[in-house]
């Protein structure tokens, strides 16, 4: 990790890790100390609904996701016309849209994003580092 970033973009792949104690939560760990570490709210949606499916109830969600403290970034235009750009280099790959919000929120924001999925370091132009 690269020690004189200000914050990271966190996939969703990247917050279940910590939440789970997979290998590369510490990682996860040391990116939420920095200042401007983020997720978009489309990371989000995908990180609660994982916990909901999994049988945690919707309030304990709700104070896991409170505890974790992790700015959201709301998908604005800017942000959701960038991941549509994205189509043509991400289609190939298999990303879905949830991925493609997330490189574009690290486009749109000059922050490197953080993911456990390998296919995302093919994307040119994105900076992407792996917690694993």
């Amino acid at each position: 990790m690269n020690n004189s970033l200000q914050g990271y973009v966190l996939d969703a792949s990247a917050v279940l890790a910590l939440l789970n104690q997979e290998t590369g939560a510490d990682k996860v760990e040391q990116a939420l100390l920095l200042s401007e570490t983020c997720m978009s709210s489309v990371q989000f949606a995908e990180i609660t609904a994982k916990l909901i499916l999994s049988g945690v109830p919707t309030a304990q969600v709700q104070e896991i996701m409170a505890e974790l403290a992790i700015p959201i970034i709301d998908l604005n235009e800017k942000t959701a016309l960038k991941s549509a750009e994205l189509i043509p280099l991400a289609k190939p790959l298999g990303l879905s849209l949830g991925d493609r919000v997330c490189l574009a929120t690290g486009l749109v924001l000059n922050l490197p994003v953080l993911t456990a999925d390998k296919i995302w370091l093919q994307m040119p132009n994105v900076i992407v580092e792996l917690i694993r």
